[in-house]
């Protein structure tokens, strides 16, 4: 009587195009992500009870208490205003523009950069404040 020896065949799982959609919803996820750029100012903000938090594709200017604007983490001039959110709104349509104020910042200064962002074609303009409720 002959007997029957039983192959096992190890089962090899192939991870190969597992490993190919893990890369490619990455890649995905990377593309699609909007990434908010600072003013590289440390500013306080005034307070308003109306304040309301905007989330995404926004262009920061930051106004700090002695006037020095900045953006993109730099110090820039008033005149250099305009052409940086030209750019900015080049990169990010969809994008709108919050000018970060402090609290003891002039109105003049405020008032002119407002004026070099709508000189750079940008509609929506919006004032950063804390929300004293939270």
């Amino acid at each position: 009587m002959a007997r029957r020896h039983a192959h096992t065949e190890e089962a090899d799982i192939d991870i190969t195009p597992l490993l190919d959609i893990v890369f490619i919803m990455l890649i995905f996820f990377i593309v699609t992500t909007s990434f908010t750029k600072e003013t590289g100012a440390n500013i306080t903000k005034p307070q308003a009870t109306q304040a309301v938090a905007l989330r995404n594709g926004t262009i920061l200017v930051g106004i700090k208490s002695n006037d020095d604007i900045w953006m993109n983490k730099r110090l820039i001039e008033l005149r250099e205003v305009r052409s940086l959110v030209e750019q900015a709104k080049a990169e990010n349509p969809k994008g709108s523009v919050v000018i970060v104020a402090d609290k003891d910042s002039r109105i003049g200064t405020v008032t002119q950069v407002m004026d070099q962002v709508k000189l750079a074609g940008v509609q929506g303009i919006a004032i950063s404040a804390e929300n004293p409720d939270g």
